[in-house]
């Protein structure tokens, strides 16, 4: 590509964020467009609307939009082949794909829940969000933009499975998280070793928002863990590093505090993704699941069954010698469950 990539977003959306801070780690020329800028009412629209929004050449030369961030960095590992982010050896690789997936599917929740649960953060987030779709507008209208944000988002609730039942569970896990990561950053600077992976600019994506951006859990964040809120800072612009390949841990000798994340993975994240897809193959209407002895319920997302799918294929894929690592690594988890289907 010899010309900058293209994107559209905004700061509210963690997606944007993690493929902002990918491109800038790559050293990928890009233009970033915010949603509001009229540019884009000259490029094409994806068939879901979901941000960012990529405008890469297709197999025809022609411009396509594209939202996905996962396959997203996979192509940017084809088209660009220096300063890679998915390590070289096959079993760490996976666990990487794993550590992203649950950034992206169930810190994401953590991330919904508290800007949509809490009156602070529904009110730093009905007057901010609606600006970046156009600044320059009456008080009165902008007002109205929040309003319809905030009821259009809190009505998608749902889908994530915040509820009055839930929360607790979803508010206890961001809690686990923050003090395993925090532990983690105490001996290694990334979640794989001495370098970032894809896994951390998923984590960091969800987290500036939940340690920036809204109020209840950036306040819950600093307290908790201070080094993961400087970390979230210090992600933003990673362009001056300069990794090593050796710079990766070694899978088959991983640190005990990539373990205690792998524990929390799998504690949460594990039942409600394979409830999602026993719901999503059942044609159900809802998701209903137990989480650390308590009922969680949420209505079924096709995209998670899709995202389970390919965590197994990717794992089955494995030569015998890596699937044994990655087997012995998830011992004792609960992340195993994931893999049997």
């Amino acid at each position: 590509m010899t010309e900058p990539v293209a994107l559209s977003g905004a700061p509210g959306s963690p997606y944007t964020r993690k493929m902002l801070a990918v491109l800038r780690y790559r050293r990928i020329p890009y233009r970033y467009l915010i949603v509001s800028n009229p540019a884009l009412a000259d490029l094409p629209r994806a068939k879901v609307p979901l941000l960012p929004t990529f405008y890469l050449p297709g197999a025809d030369g022609a411009l396509e939009a594209m939202t996905d961030s996962t396959p997203l960095i996979r192509r940017f590992e084809r088209d660009h082949g220096d300063r890679s982010l998915i390590p070289g050896d096959a079993a760490l690789a996976f666990l990487d794909a794993l550590v992203e997936d649950y950034a992206d599917e169930w810190l994401t929740k953590a991330m919904f829940h508290y800007r949509w649960a809490y009156a602070a953060d529904i009110a730093k987030a009905s007057a901010i969000l609606p600006c970046w779709r156009g600044l320059s507008v009456p008080d009165a209208d902008l007002a109205e933009r929040g309003r319809a944000v905030a009821e259009r988002q809190i009505g998608r609730l749902r889908y994530v499975g915040s509820n009055a039942v839930t929360g607790p569970i979803i508010e206890a896990s961001y809690r686990r998280f923050l003090e395993a990561f925090e532990a983690h950053l105490r001996v290694m600077p990334y979640l794989m070793g001495r370098r970032p992976g894809a896994s951390d600019f998923a984590t960091y994506g969800q987290l500036t928002q939940l340690a920036e951006f809204d109020p209840t859990p950036a306040a819950l964040t600093l307290s908790v863990a201070p080094r993961v809120t400087a970390w979230v800072g210090m992600m933003e612009d990673q362009s001056g590093v300069e990794p090593a390949h050796g710079d990766w841990i070694d899978p088959a000798n991983p640190p005990p505090t990539l373990k205690a994340l792998l524990c929390e993975v799998g504690r949460v994240y594990t039942p409600v993704m394979l409830a999602n897809a026993r719901a999503v193959a059942a044609g159900a209407t809802e998701v209903t699941a137990e989480v650390d002895g308590q009922a969680w319920s949420q209505q079924p997302f096709p995209y998670q069954a899709k995202c389970l799918k390919a965590l197994r294929e990717a794992h089955a894929a494995l030569a015998p010698d890596a699937r044994a690592i990655v087997d012995r690594a998830l011992d004792g988890t609960d992340c195993e469950a994931l893999l049997a289907g």
